[in-house]
């Protein structure tokens, strides 16, 4: 294939995948605005899908689903910025797939780890300039942070390290079930009981698909098997000429 033509395939493929993790992105956003500003902690849940599926208002420290990370400041930002590095990785390795000619699912898989990761990092980086911090809120109280302020009449709380990098992530996502009463040590018990946002179903869903599909994306090839593409290669990538030329 020419050089010039390749280029285009790879260009047309990054601007495709990227148009997903800026849909991702902004539909990430926009929710997280929206329940901060007009969902309270103190509201009853808004059922989605009939009582199972509902928007819980909720903020955590720490990681996707949420999972903390210590009461320290430098476990807060050793996270930022091991999100940042991993942000950098995925970025790197996505562009170079696609350089190599990998499927189109593979990299919109890749996209969506991206994205979840990004979105979770923009909360962090600056919703503590964006909005105001509110110490009474129990998802901003850290024992043993060595960081004190007024909270009302009930004077002084132990709240988290506020600043770029070290912003709570919002969640509100809930689903509301439980395993059937039959069945052994799960019985009765919630089936998924975090709650979670946008940008970690985006990551979810990307690391399900490449396990799913793995076999596809790493196909093994056999010691001196010829490199032989297979008819629906061959007609991906006749479409993807006929649609850049």
């Amino acid at each position: 294939m020419p050089k010039t033509l390749k280029n285009k395939i790879v260009r047309k493929k990054l601007i495709i995948v990227g148009a997903v993790v800026a849909l991702i992105l902004l539909l990430d956003q926009l929710i997280k605005i929206w329940v901060k500003t007009s969902v309270s902690t103190m509201d009853q849940p808004i059922n989605l899908i009939g009582n199972w599926f509902k928007i819980v208002y909720v903020e955590n420290q720490g990681m996707a689903f949420g999972t903390t990370f210590g009461s320290g400041i430098w476990g807060k930002l050793a996270l930022s910025i091991f999100r940042i590095i991993a942000i950098g990785g995925i970025g790197y390795y996505w562009v170079k797939q696609a350089k190599a000619g990998v499927k189109m699912e593979f990299l919109i898989a890749i996209g969506l780890i991206f994205a979840g990761a990004t979105g979770n990092l923009i909360d962090s980086m600056f919703y503590d300039f964006i909005f105001p911090f509110k110490p009474c809120m129990s998802f901003n109280q850290l024992e043993g942070s060595g960081v004190f302020a007024n909270c009302d009449f009930y004077g002084k709380v132990e709240v988290r390290h506020a600043g770029f990098l070290l912003g709570n992530v919002v969640d509100m996502f809930q689903f509301d079930f439980t395993w059937p009463s039959w069945i052994p040590w799960l019985g009765g018990k919630d089936v998924f009981p975090a709650v979670w946002n946008v940008a970690d179903g985006s990551i979810t869903c990307g690391v399900v698909l490449i396990l799913i599909r793995q076999r596809s994306y790493f196909p093994k090839k056999k010691k001196n098997e010829p490199l032989v593409k297979d008819n629906l290669e061959i007609a991906e990538e006749k479409n993807e000429t006929e649609v850049i030329s």
